[in-house]
């Protein structure tokens, strides 16, 4: 009786109007945000502001009145997702404090052992590799070196750098096993695991269930068995986060994910790892388009966004479409998050990796790793593979995590500006790799140039870099004049601009008002000599 009577309940995001506040003001942030979560915004010197603000109480008791139930809030958008009849939705629309009510997802009580089915939509990758795609290993090596190896984990864990006192939450469909696996059982004597949520039903305490994609994706962060599966940051803190629901594939799942971040947001996570993307749903109406893909038009690239504007460092995979161009899913178009893809053991791309550009124009994804054959475990706690680049994020998420640990001082764009430096392909990035390959040394170290002799004669400086003011200084040559060109990721030229000085002594002053955040290459020209560097614009 209660599932039929449920199935005639659908599932609603009500937009307010206005964010009244009884109790709560931006002076007293702590009262609604954890310590840690303050300590984080001001090392990235961001202010409290009203996305931070809970939605109103007196608005939800209205709205609560005319539902079923309601799910949960979002702050970031200033809504309730509710469960609601069609009777209630114009009676909920009608109300004077509400925007709008959009229909997000069919019925409301997921049908019994439905998770059982282990279905899994473009969401989330979970693909057993064939004994073609295993690598042939050397007589010492176990099966994660090489995919270690690559990204310079163990110099890294050689320098001590293992995550300590980084806090990590990881989005995806389940984790099933994490409580019982030896190799993860440090994450319960040391106290590492210091929140849990099941976004999708918010009224269960139990993460430790569903699809073992989380657990895969898990494991090749926090595992630390040297002869089973070392992961890259097992001393890290960590949030698990149950956002994707594997029995079906609507709108609401975006929602999940964005009350996710929001939760982690107000514990002071310092990285977001998601293995979790959309691009199309079971309902037709609701997918994407490539135009869609502009990183301001899906609900989780908008949530991915403010996330990222909150200082903090989202990690997403790419997507498993495929090699045809625009085949990025969301939220991996979003500007301020780094979007991973996968390669071979021959680091070509893997036929599956998602490429850019993004439906506006903007280079991704950003970088890429080992994806085809990863060495990762399963939910009975035994080694399997698997292919997606749902498994090349998470080890771009623990090189990160170790740098934050090397390097507290960096904050969140300075830790992506020099991941992207030292990628394989960072003098020539594409649309398929992206920068490539980012590597350990290179990030903590930078790199070792080499000493210029004396025939060096041309001044050649840009800064501030990277940049936050919307002006660049340029120093360059013996001339008065000089053309400055900025090239984005993609190709095209956002500025193309003849510059003049007084002096030689001066460097040239080039406006950056128009441009927007992002890596570029600027171009400058004295005589016959043409310098180019890349800049980071915050």
């Amino acid at each position: 009786m209660l599932s039929n009577f449920a199935l005639a309940q659908n599932r609603y995001a009500v937009y307010y109007k206005f964010k009244p506040q009884e109790t709560f003001t931006l002076s007293n942030p702590q009262e609604y945000l954890t310590q840690e979560a303050l300590t984080r915004r001001a090392k990235e010197g961001v202010s409290v502001d009203s996305l931070d603000l809970p939605v109103s109480s007196k608005y939800v008791s209205e709205v609560e009145a005319a539902s079923e139930y309601i799910l949960y809030h979002s702050k970031w958008f200033n809504a309730s997702i509710a469960v609601l009849s069609d009777e209630a939705v114009e009676t909920v629309s009608a109300l004077p404090f509400v925007e709008k009510v959009e229909f997000i997802a069919p019925g409301f009580v997921t049908r019994p052992n439905a998770r059982m089915r282990n279905r899994l939509f473009a969401s989330v990758t979970l693909t057993t590799c064939s004994d073609e795609n295993k690598r042939t290993l050397g007589t010492n090596e176990t099966p994660f070196d090489f995919q270690n190896e690559l990204l310079g984990i163990p110099e890294m864990h050689e320098e001590g750098l293992r995550g300590a006192g980084v806090t990590i939450a990881v989005f995806d469909a389940g984790f099933p096993g994490v409580n019982n696996m030896p190799s993860l059982s440090h994450l319960f004597s040391k106290g590492q695991l210091v929140a849990n949520s099941d976004v999708v039903r918010p009224w269960s305490v139990d993460v430790f269930a569903d699809n073992q994609h989380g657990t895969n994706v898990f494991s090749l962060i926090a595992s630390d068995d040297p002869e089973l599966l070392q992961g890259g940051a097992p001393d890290a803190n960590f949030i698990l986060v149950i956002t994707e629901d594997d029995n079906s594939e609507y709108r609401i799942e975006e929602y999940n994910w964005v009350r996710g971040a929001e939760y982690a947001d107000s514990l002071g996570t310092d990285i977001i790892q998601s293995s979790v993307g959309y691009w199309d749903f079971d309902d037709p109406s609701m997918n994407y388009s490539v135009e869609d893909m502009d990183g301001q038009t899906a609900i989780i690239t908008k949530g991915a966004q403010i996330a990222s504007d909150k200082g903090i460092l989202v990690v997403n995979s790419s997507g498993n479409y495929g090699s045809g161009e625009s085949s990025l899913v969301a939220p991996a178009d979003a500007r301020g998050v780094l979007s991973i893809g996968a390669t071979t053991s021959d680091l070509s791309a893997a036929s599956f990796s998602s490429r850019g550009p993004t439906g506006d124009g903007r280079m991704k994804p950003d970088l890429a790793t080992f994806g085809s054959g990863v060495a990762l475990l399963r939910s009975n706690g035994s080694l399997g593979f698997a292919n997606g680049t749902s498994f090349s994020a998470p080890q771009i998420t623990s090189l990160a995590a170790g740098l934050m640990q090397g390097r507290p001082e960096w904050t969140k764009d300075e830790l992506i500006e020099n991941l992207l430096r030292s990628g394989s392909q960072a003098d020539d990035p594409d649309n398929i790799l992206g920068f490539g390959i980012p590597n350990f040394y290179k990030a903590y170290y930078g790199e070792i140039l080499s000493v210029e002799g004396p025939t060096e004669e041309l001044v050649w400086k840009v800064y501030p870099n990277p940049v936050e003011a919307n002006e660049l200084s340029i120093l360059i040559g013996n001339e008065l004049s000089t053309r400055v060109t900025l090239i984005d990721m993609s190709g095209r030229r956002v500025v193309s601009q003849e510059l003049n000085r007084a002096s030689v002594r001066e460097p040239y002053k080039l406006s950056l008002d128009l441009v927007r955040p992002g890596i570029y290459v600027i171009e400058a020209i004295d005589g016959r000599q043409v310098r180019q560097m890349k800049i980071f614009r915050k």
